[in-house]
């Protein structure tokens, strides 16, 4: 008796790794295909736009797009606390000029949570109700989905920044950005299953 009872005890556990397997390996197809791999033309508006840091390219995206008044004020988030407001404008000497008027920084930030609740505050703040949002393109995703957690009402538009270490090569050659990847995408499953049981932050 004990020893049937075992073997179905056995056999429910191997269906259920398995089955988590499956599920596991299909939610990464999904990510991979869905992160973006070309570069985007944005012909839309918003009130402002939220570059996220953590890969050179996304701050002078960011601020070509205010330039070219695709919103109103720039907010970048997550700035180190030692980067001047001046270290940053030399990225576009072109454009230093929006330092003065048009672009604030955050450096309270520390990572995609932060960087949601200070987007959240700033939003606030100015009264406004659509953002572009400047990410990787392999962090879009996630960023996507704090940001839409943290501001349900606010409708965000992604311009993501195509990351060299995806578009050099594609992942499944590369056994490193393939990892990367992967690692990724459980931070993005880890953060949903975090903000489904987080019913607080949005209010």
């Amino acid at each position: 008796m004990f020893a049937g009872l075992a073997r179905w005890i056995g056999f429910l556990t191997m269906a259920a790794g398995a089955t988590g397997i499956i599920l596991l390996a299909g939610g990464f197809g999904w990510f991979v295909f869905n992160i973006a791999s070309d570069e985007v033309t944005l012909d839309s508006r918003a009130d402002g736009i939220v570059a996220l840091t953590g890969a050179a390219a996304r701050i002078p995206d960011a601020i070509e797009l205010l330039a070219t008044d695709r919103g109103k004020r720039l907010l970048i988030t997550g700035v180190h606390r030692a980067t001047s407001a001046k270290e940053i404008a030399r990225l576009t000497p072109l454009y230093s000029r929006y330092f003065t008027c048009c672009i604030d920084l955050d450096r309270s930030a520390l990572n995609t949570f932060g960087n949601a609740l200070e987007t959240k505050r700033w939003a606030r703040a100015h009264n406004f109700n659509s953002l572009i949002v400047v990410t990787s393109n392999w962090h879009m995703p996630r960023a996507r989905a704090e940001l839409a957690h943290q501001l349900p009402d606010v409708t965000l538009i992604a311009y993501p920044v195509i990351s060299e270490k995806v578009k050099a090569e594609p992942w499944w050659s590369s056994l490193d950005t393939a990892r990367f990847l992967f690692a990724e995408y459980l931070k993005y499953v880890l953060a949903l299953a975090r903000m489904h049981l987080d019913t607080d932050s949005a209010v």
